[in-house]
């Protein structure tokens, strides 16, 4: 591929030549002949005059070029004691049967089928089957609370809901039927049909406009691959929005397909019969695009694993996949890295297994502390790579691009702009800031392929939200700088940034500061209302196991450490011990959640929360802690 510095120039000097040479990396059923056309800018679309179908990208062409008896698709879930392994020719057959069962229910080019399903190989098998007769999936997580659900069903208007009898957190088996029953009993919108998957552990009691996945599947003639237009949409995929809708991020076909290959190539260097997993949720964009699409896109082997990376049974889960599966790159959350280091300090459970063959770790979702990152790294003796995206992307902003050339690690940077992506930092008022001072960080239109070309049916909030800040730029509303040697800092959401009696000071900075304490595991800071100060920050800690010190004594420790590190305007005066912090189902720390609770809000619990029990242990530490009034 060349150096890192001739594939960015190259992206950027003529990003018409670089998407078209690496959209020949896709089969296509007509090829484009126009890379980009921006004639409805800010609305660009690429790929324009291209045809093609996902599904058989990511399946059928595999199969045909001789490679069919690989696997594809390993499922992995110590929650069940299941391991199975589909090869690309099996994968196949199950996709294509299913997408005929959706296909004998009236669903066809352009309708919606929503996926409300745990961690199984048939959530990514109906996702596939969607994408292979033209239709737009939305997947939700299996779980998720029903009046979101409901949302999601009003917004979408699926023809289809593709569910299971239950899934499976922990050790707690949770039933989805009466959870989607109730979500449509809510929704305006009526879909069809439901087609709900039995499984072992819980049956459902299925309605008259119900269907039993396996009946559904037995005698549907299986359905070949439709070519549909590059910029057709191949799915939504809902993220939360400031006004309580969420937003329907689209993705496109075309453009999504070849970043992804390309990807999966320069930045995560996994190619065909290679093995990545990625300790994600499909329900998430990570899970689209590096459990499901990216990785089959090239021919690859994805791990889909039902499970957490701890208690299931323990802090050895992700090192007895990646033993076991002969797992080239392992992509998670630094959360879950948090979680293992938490429960294993010392990473002996990694010294039980033969990880030779794990060649590098990927992190996004949660900015990554140098303390985390210094310990994996340690631990595995590997490259330790940190990227940030976001679910409107689709694919990495910024990463170290291990599959051109490594750059040198700088901690607390997720290292430089991939190409495609022209990031700029500026102040409010848009100009460029200098070197190394923080602004708001944005990328220049027009955006990449694979990032999202509007939001659902809502083209004018689209704009509103990501385009109308700064003219010309897509705002990304992280906040952050770029070093003098074109380093990305992400120090975190812009709302992250706190007014101290007229000092703006990031949270980020703070946090970083905690997490270099040898006793902590993870931490939160976030700012407060004050009378007197307008804002102060507080700080959350979790402990490692096994510290053995009180609380108090290491919470003084972690006062005195800001006021060394960031000095006495930080005005970090309060550090509180706890359990465990409230996060996403992905691993984002809820601090927007905590912020509101700590101001005496009555803040609504986020629908994406992995246990809303966290939320009220932490409530009085966090009101006591918190309001002035």
């Amino acid at each position: 591929m060349g150096t890192y510095e001739d594939v960015f120039r190259a992206s950027t000097e003529d990003p018409e030549s670089f998407w078209l040479k690496a959209a020949q990396s896709i089969d296509w059923e007509v090829a484009p002949e126009r890379a980009l056309d921006s004639s409805g800018a800010p609305f660009h679309r690429w790929f324009p005059d291209g045809r093609l179908n996902v599904c058989f990208n990511a399946v059928d062409r595999h199969v045909e070029a001789g490679r069919g008896e690989q696997p594809a698709l390993i499922y992995d879930s110590p929650v069940t004691g299941t391991r199975r392994a589909y090869t690309y020719a099996q994968l196949r057959n199950e996709v294509a049967a299913f997408a005929g069962a959706l296909t004998q229910l009236g669903v066809g080019h352009g309708d919606r089928v929503v996926i409300y399903m745990p961690m199984i190989p048939e959530a990514a098998i109906a996702m596939l089957a969607c994408a292979r007769i033209g239709a737009v999936h939305s997947v939700v997580f299996g779980g998720f609370a029903s009046y979101e659900l409901a949302v999601r069903i009003d917004d979408a208007a699926p023809k289809v809901i593709v569910s299971a009898s239950c899934g499976i957190e922990g050790k707690r088996v949770i039933a989805y039927k009466p959870l989607l029953d109730r979500a449509i009993e809510l929704a305006e919108h009526r879909p069809h049909t439901c087609v709900i998957l039995q499984r072992p552990e819980t049956q459902a009691e299925l309605g008259p406009d119900d269907l039993d996945w396996a009946d559904l599947i037995a005698t549907a003639p299986p359905a070949d691959c439709v070519p549909v237009p590059a910029n057709d949409p191949l799915y939504i995929l809902y993220t939360s929005g400031t006004t309580g809708k969420p937003k329907g991020v689209v993705r496109d076909c075309g453009g999504y397909a070849v970043a992804l290959h390309w990807s999966m190539g320069a930045v995560y260097d996994v190619g065909p019969g290679e093995t990545m997993f990625t300790g994600s949720d499909v329900g998430w964009v990570v899970g689209h695009s590096y459990i499901v699409y990216g990785p089959l896109l090239v021919g690859a082997t994805t791990v889909l694993y039902e499970g957490k990376p701890v208690g299931t049974p323990d802090a050895g889960q992700f090192w007895r996949v990646a033993a076991e599966h002969q797992v080239k790159t392992i992509f998670t959350a630094p959360t879950a890295f948090r979680a293992i280091r938490k429960e294993d300090p010392k990473g002996e459970l990694a010294g039980e297994y033969d990880l030779s063959g794990l060649r590098y770790l990927f992190l996004a979702g949660e900015r990554l502390d140098p303390e985390t990152y210094q310990w994996a790294s340690d631990l595995l003796d590997i490259p330790v790579i940190d990227h940030w995206w976001q679910t409107e992307t689709g694919w990495p902003i910024v990463a170290n691009p291990v599959g051109i050339k490594a750059a040198p690690v700088k901690p607390g940077s997720p290292t430089l702009p991939l190409p495609g992506w022209d990031v700029r930092v500026l102040d409010a008022s848009g100009e460029p800031v200098p070197a190394g001072v923080d602004g708001a960080i944005v990328v220049k239109l027009p955006l990449p392929p694979g990032a999202l070309p509007t939001l659902w049916n809502d083209d004018e909030r689209f704009v509103a939200s990501y385009l109308s800040a700064f003219d010309g730029y897509y705002l990304t509303g992280d906040g952050g700088h770029i070093d003098e040697d074109g380093y990305v800092f992400v120090m975190g959401r812009t709302d992250d940034v706190i007014n101290v009696a007229g000092h703006r000071l990031s949270t980020g900075s703070m946090e970083e500061a905690l997490a270099s304490h040898p006793d902590v595991a993870e931490c939160a800071v976030i700012g407060v209302a004050d009378t007197l100060k307008g804002q102060v920050p507080r700080g959350f800690v979790v402990l490692k196991a096994g510290t053995g010190r009180e609380p108090s004594e290491v919470e003084a420790e972690l006062v005195q450490l800001v006021r060394e590190r960031i000095g006495a305007v930080a005005s970090l005066k309060d550090v509180a011990v706890v359990a465990a912090l409230p996060k996403t189902r992905s691993g984002k720390i809820l601090r927007k959640t905590m912020r509101g609770i700590a101001d005496g809000i009555d803040e609504p619990i986020p629908s994406t929360i992995d246990d809303p029990g966290v939320i009220d242990t932490l409530r009085p530490v966090l009101r006591r802690t918190g309001h002035t009034p």
